[in-house]
């Protein structure tokens, strides 16, 4: 008894403190996911815990579960409308993007190490995903709003790419110990029955938990609970039938985050605590499992094969893939340098253990360093490296309170709460009728702790707390009236956006009228939704710019697929 005490008390209190450490540390902005590891190597055999932990089938066993549960998570948090501008380069990226940085890692580790090409493969295909958790974690915490197209890009391509590299890595294992003549033919066969009922079993499957949630009656705190194990479930069965799980649990996750569904905002809240604590588990297991003072023969070799991975295999694969969506330069530069890896690479590196290969330990000891590295140099740079190729957008949600309303027929509809600020823009430019969006109404006001009789005509004042009843994809011009963003100067409306806002549907011949701009006649005949939408060659997001003569125009408002609103920005001293 004394012993599961102390077990208990130990736990917790590691627990905690990464938690707190998650809270000191974005301050600084260092990676969090980094301070886990360490916080696992120090209470490993070679630290001053002195935690004796070598148990790989445990480790395997833990951290699949911790990945399928982050995974799911992911598409639980992953809105349709993403996938109109980052579908097609993320699956790109995903399946394509992970091969070629396979295949360039392992050219160089089989090289460097001297490797057999396959083994070689198999080192490059263990470090071929990214991590989505590393990759926003860093960004929250940093307070940065990407631009639509990347961040959906990198959403999508972090989520979709663990998939490929687990079944790589399986592959190849396979092969190296089988010895099988057509590695071609294997990998391709493979691939399509994986890949296939991973798909089938995660959208049929996704679309079983819906219909079953959806009819069930039982206590509100079940039904996240139902949720999880459903998804679980899900990645098994495929799992047992050999296909992929990792991908039925995304695309399940995805389908579910997508419909409606009772008590969605329960099940989304409880699945964001359950995969932070998925992460802390999963990386301090894994720094437990890993013994330092073997990490230091390999540090030579793992330099440069991170070198390799960052400043040559991923910017050569990003932009191979990118090629044919005509992304701008920019952001090209800075998806290619984004590949962080995190747990999923590990994790995959216990495989070779499983399987017996003789160099399997050297294996694990080189992708752990290269996790370390990719975490110390691309983690500490990401913030500043966004700010400097100007890829923040001026964030929008902000919203202090949200309660679904389970209403039959009408889950999307949700109460929404604002305290209101002295520098509110409805507090500073007094409006009294307000112009809300069409699907938006006020309820009730809040005033010294009193509810108000009436709220006609409305009377916004510092300290109010305002609820409205409104669709949730109105809640970022609701933001834009009631909430007084901290944002820097940089991010402001006027130095972002600009002086004036223009109709997408606004002709380009009269701001070239108003202007004195000298465009192809071609040019004048169009709307300035159909000019910025004909430069990009893409679906427009918010924060998209053209340079029209001396002026420039910022994409402000996106609607199906539509710049409806533009800013203008003059040209300093005009």
């Amino acid at each position: 008894m004394e012993l599961t005490n102390q077990i208990i008390l130990i736990a917790s209190f590691v627990l905690l403190v990464s938690v707190l450490a998650g809270v000191l540390t974005s301050r600084v902005g260092a990676p969090l996911l980094l301070v886990f590891l360490f916080i696992g190597m120090l209470l490993g055999e070679d630290g001053p815990g002195g935690i004796a932990f070598d148990n790989v089938q445990e480790a395997h066993l833990i951290g699949s579960l911790a990945l399928a549960i982050i995974l799911f998570d992911g598409g639980l948090a992953t809105p349709y409308r993403n996938f109109r501008v980052g579908l097609k380069p993320a699956l790109g990226l995903a399946t394509l993007g992970v091969l070629l940085t396979a295949g360039i890692t392992g050219g160089f580790a089989a090289w460097w190490l001297g490797l057999h090409w396959m083994e070689g493969l198999l080192l490059g295909a263990i470090v071929g995903s990214t991590d989505a958790a590393a990759v926003f974690s860093l960004l929250r915490s940093n307070g940065l709003e990407l631009k639509q197209r990347v961040g959906a890009t990198l959403e999508i391509e972090s989520g979709s790419n663990d998939p490929m590299a687990v079944f790589l890595t399986i592959v190849l294992i396979e092969l190296i110990q089988s010895d099988q003549g057509n590695p071609g033919l294997v990998l391709l066969i493979e691939f399509f029955r994986q890949m296939g009922l991973g798909a089938l079993f995660g959208l049929a499957g996704g679309f079983g938990v819906v219909w079953l949630i959806n009819r069930l009656e039982m206590m509100p705190g079940l039904y996240p609970l139902a949720v999880l194990a459903g998804g679980l479930s899900i990645f098994g069965v495929t799992a047992v039938l050999d296909g992929s799980g990792f991908l039925a649990i995304y695309l399940a996750g995805l389908v579910i985050g997508n419909r409606p569904l009772q008590f969605r905002l329960d099940i989304k809240r409880f699945h964001d605590g359950i995969s932070n604590l998925a992460q802390i588990g999963m990386f301090l297991m894994l720094g437990l499992l890993v013994t330092p003072l073997e990490l230091l023969p390999v540090g030579l070799d793992a330099l440069l094969f991170a070198l390799v991975l960052i400043l040559v295999a991923r910017p050569l694969a990003v932009g191979l893939c990118l090629l044919p969506f005509r992304f701008p330069w920019r952001e090209q530069v800075f998806i290619g340098w984004v590949g962080l890896r995190g747990a999923v690479p590990i994790i995959l590196a216990l495989f070779p253990l499983l399987a017996g290969l003789p160099q399997a330990q050297m294996y694990f000891n080189i992708v752990f360093f290269v996790v370390l590295l990719s975490l110390l140099i691309q983690g500490w740079t990401l913030a500043p490296l966004a700010r400097w190729l100007r890829l923040e957008v001026p964030p929008t949600t902000h919203v202090v309170q949200r309660v679904e309303l389970d209403i039959p027929g009408q889950q999307e509809l949700e109460l929404v709460g604002y305290r209101l600020a002295d520098n509110a823009p409805v507090v500073i430019e007094k409006r009294a009728a307000l112009t809300l969006p069409r699907g938006a109404r006020v309820v009730a006001v809040l005033r010294d702790r009193h509810l108000l009789e009436s709220i006609d005509p409305l009377d916004p004042r510092p300290g109010d707390y305002l609820y409205l009843m409104a669709d949730p994809r109105d809640l970022p011009e609701l933001d834009r009236l009631f909430v007084a963003s901290p944002v820097p100067e940089r991010l402001s409306d006027l130095a972002f956006f600009g002086e004036f806002v223009l109709n997408g549907e606004a002709r380009v011949s009269d701001l070239c009228a108003a202007y004195g701009l000298k465009l192809p006649v071609a040019d004048r005949d169009i709307t300035l939704d159909a000019l910025i939408r004909r430069s990009l060659n893409a679906h427009p997001v918010v924060g998209d710019r053209l340079h029209v003569g001396q002026v420039e125009l910022v994409v402000r408002q996106v609607q199906d697929d539509r710049a409806v609103k533009v800013g203008l920005k003059l040209p300093h001293g005009a």
